[in-house]
């Protein structure tokens, strides 16, 4: 079973009537990916209708064609969302060809829904509906069986893509979520492994074999915590590292995983907002350096990322409004007030956005700069205040100079009113010259993102040098 649709393509799957071409379109859409109907595919190469097909050909012939287009379409290289037709799976031949080259999702739908939507169509199946009935009851083992995840929406088939499970009570379903059978060791700050460890290793069951306490925070990341954490780990190229924690703890957790046995498994149990909506997703793994924030890191996607957001109701006040900085970025990017969703349900749109933003540009190489609004000025405050400012509080300053630039005032009135930042006291010359070393700097010259429109994001922008300085000395006080 495929852990996520890194690198291969993602392919829907599901009853007639489950809605997987439109749902499929719109996947796409949202991971810059090419859109493949498979029936349109099919009418395209016969120059028929599929009703026409079934009615000259009859079902045999038509499935012997499905099975070679399906061949066709999944054997290119490109990564590509593609929508299977309801009976495409019964091939043996597409079933191993999705085994290899996808991840497939299985859109749920219950039989009255897929009735009443495939009855109105002329679908060649979908004339009688007792057949209807039987069949739908007929098909539904093969779907399991064919299955890498279950979404019945567009966040849920993202979310899935990803490899990332967002539920309440989540916590307690480890033992199910985090993939095979091997050893599983446990990195935890000492807070979060007394409130959160026992459920976890209880839920692991006898594949826990040990938990490593780092420091809470910022200071989790440095050399000297990841030296540690590699003199103590003792699990094989079989084992599983699970960073239970926030984001600082899924930084120095995954880079460990990278670099151990030169790259094990590891899954992501983010116990903060911050982590939840962000740091958690998209395979970023990191430490800090004394010159800078995250200088020395890799890309290694976890093999899942189990979010509970039940967790978050032991989390500090000051925690939450640190992680709400990440949701309000999130929310202008998206161009929705997603901030304004009960809990639960804004931490999954959260998540379900960055995921398809990093499903889309793993490597950081286009649209997931966009991620970084803000990002710029706050690491620059972080690094000057020695990592002592809170992360949060870093980035709603970081917003509102990005938002300056962008001269997007209802932007601006958003993060003023939700976050109510405030300038900080810390060295400019330092602040300046943190921004200087900034990661996506091209000749020491920073490279912004900008929201002049709410949704409409662009990244790489040049600004002049004394309009950053200026938007920088804004954000600090003497």
């Amino acid at each position: 079973m495929a852990p996520n649709a890194l690198s291969r393509h993602l392919a829907l799957t599901g009853f007639m009537g489950a809605g997987k071409s439109t749902m499929g379109a719109q996947v796409a859409r949202r991971l810059g990916r090419h859109f493949i109907d498979l029936d349109r595919e099919i009418e395209a190469r016969a120059g028929s209708t599929i009703a026409e097909l079934f009615v000259r050909d009859g079902e045999a012939s038509f499935r012997a064609l499905e099975e070679s287009v399906a061949a066709s379409v999944l054997g290119a290289a490109e990564p590509a969302v593609i929508a299977l037709g309801g009976g495409s799976v019964l091939s043996g031949e597409t079933r191993e060809r999705l085994c290899g080259c996808a991840f497939t999702v299985l859109l749920d739908v219950d039989l009255e829904t897929a009735w009443q939507r495939a009855s109105r169509s002329a679908r060649p199946l979908a004339s009688d509906e007792h057949s209807f009935r039987a069949l739908f009851q007929e098909r539904i083992p093969i779907y399991e069986e064919t299955a890498d995840g279950h979404a019945r929406d567009l966040d849920g088939v993202v979310l899935a893509a990803a490899g990332i499970d967002v539920g309440i009570g989540a916590i307690e379903l480890l033992g199910e979520l985090v993939p095979g059978d091997g050893p599983i060791e446990i990195v935890a700050d000492a807070t979060v492994a007394g409130i959160h460890g026992v459920t976890a290793q209880l839920s692991l069951g006898a594949r826990d074999i040990a938990t490593h306490e780092v420091p809470a925070g910022e200071p989790a990341k440095v050399i000297g915590v990841l030296d540690n954490l590699w003199r103590s780990l003792r699990i094989g190229r079989d084992g599983t590292i699970v960073a239970l924690g926030g984001g600082c703890t899924t930084d120095v957790a995954g880079f460990a995983a990278a670099t151990w046995m030169r790259g094990v498994p590891w899954a992501a149990v983010p116990t903060t907002l911050v982590g939840q909506v962000d740091a958690a997703i998209g395979g970023k793994t990191a430490v800090d350096l004394p010159g800078g924030k995250n200088l020395v890191g890799c890309f290694h996607w976890p093999a899942r990322v189990v979010i509970d957001p039940g967790t978050l109701e032991t989390l500090p006040e000051a925690e939450m409004r640190n992680g709400m900085a990440e949701v309000v970025k999130t929310g202008l990017l998206m161009g929705s007030p997603v901030w304004e969703q009960p809990l639960a349900e804004l931490v999954r749109r959260c998540a379900s956005f960055k995921a398809g933003v990093c499903l889309g540009d793993p490597h950081d190489r286009g649209p997931r700069n966009q991620l970084n609004l803000g990002h710029t000025f706050a690491h620059a405050l972080e690094a000057a205040a020695g990592y002592d400012l809170p992360h949060g509080q870093a980035v709603a300053l970081g917003l509102l100079a990005a938002l300056r630039l962008s001269g997007n005032d209802e932007a601006l009135a958003s993060v003023q009113s939700e976050l109510d930042p405030r300038p900080v006291k810390l060295d400019r010359d330092a602040a300046w010259a943190a921004l200087a070393r900034d990661k996506k700097s091209v000749g020491g010259v920073p490279r912004l993102v900008l929201l002049e429109r709410n949704g409409q994001p662009t990244w790489g922008n040049e600004v002049g040098g004394a309009e950053i300085r200026a938007a920088l000395d804004s954000l600090i006080c003497d």
